[in-house]
């Protein structure tokens, strides 16, 4: 089963937002496997089904055009976890959001922290490599995320900040659509526990009143990664629009705890309770 159409052409905006993005955990095979198991997940989830989740897997590029089918048959989608800034060109190794696009992915993650870490990219190149997600119809992951613990104000300062240089250098080289924006506070990443409910709340309330304040931004969306996993979404705040999972989504029965517990928050799966 495939999305509404309403869904794909953006008259009727998800009521959340859940990602998986699986790094270079999982080789070709158990990726795959990985991705049917969530297909059949997504294809008996009513909240799914309706449009009111927006649901994407982010597997190795290798793996997207089988992903894309398997996950867009139930309703689900699939994206890269990097693109390039240029379409096409003499860019040995690198694969552009054209291709992405033709592969059958639907989403692009740009900025996240391992790419700013190891290979350098700054708010110039993601703005690039955002331009490039928009002007190929893909829809921007866009990773941002303070680097040591502060306060609820200094990382809204300074994530929006991210957000204002990337998203401003988009724009200069195209017309913007909509963002999801994943903040991720980079001491997070990787630890035992996500942030504190309160803490996530207050910097995505916001995030987000900032990022729909921006031009082209009015559906923009801004959703939780870091450690995050079951019992989490039941804990936030409403301007929290959903959850960008890493290894704790990796267990497809943990995804469809966190699935239900979304739904349950929005109102939308009656006696769903949390760790169901």
């Amino acid at each position: 089963m495939s999305l509404p159409a309403d869904c794909l052409t953006g008259t009727t905006q998800p009521k959340a937002i859940i990602g998986v993005s699986l790094k270079m955990y999982f080789g070709y095979r158990r990726s795959v496997d990985y991705c049917r198991d969530v297909a059949a997940i997504a294809a008996e989830h009513p909240a799914v089904q309706s449009g009111d989740i927006e649901l994407f897997v982010l597997p190795t590029l290798p793996v997207l055009p089988e992903a894309a089918r398997i996950l867009g048959q139930a309703g689900a989608a699939a994206g890269a976890q990097d693109i390039f800034w240029k379409d096409e060109g003499a860019f040995t190794g690198e694969v552009g959001g054209k291709t992405v696009a033709e592969l059958g992915g639907r989403y692009a993650e740009v900025g996240h922290a391992e790419r700013r870490r190891i290979f350098g990219e700054d708010d110039a190149v993601i703005g690039m490599k955002t331009a490039a997600a928009y002007r190929n119809g893909l829809t921007p992951v866009l990773c941002v995320g303070e680097s040591g613990q502060g306060s609820v104000q200094e990382a809204v300062a300074r994530c929006s900040g991210e957000i204002d240089g990337v998203l401003n250098r988009a724009r200069s080289l195209g017309p913007a659509t909509r963002t999801i924006v994943a903040y991720e506070p980079q001491w997070a990443i990787g630890a035992p526990k996500p942030a504190t409910p309160e803490y996530i709340s207050a910097v995505i309330t916001g995030l987000d009143a900032h990022l729909r304040g921006m031009p082209g931004q009015a559906d923009s969306r801004v959703i939780y990664g870091g450690s995050a996993g079951p019992g989490l979404i039941t804990e936030l705040d409403a301007a929290v629009a959903g959850l960008f999972l890493g290894r704790f989504a990796h267990d497809p029965k943990a995804l469809k705890t966190i699935l239900d517990e979304t739904a349950g928050r929005l109102g939308l799966l009656a006696g769903t309770a949390a760790g169901s």
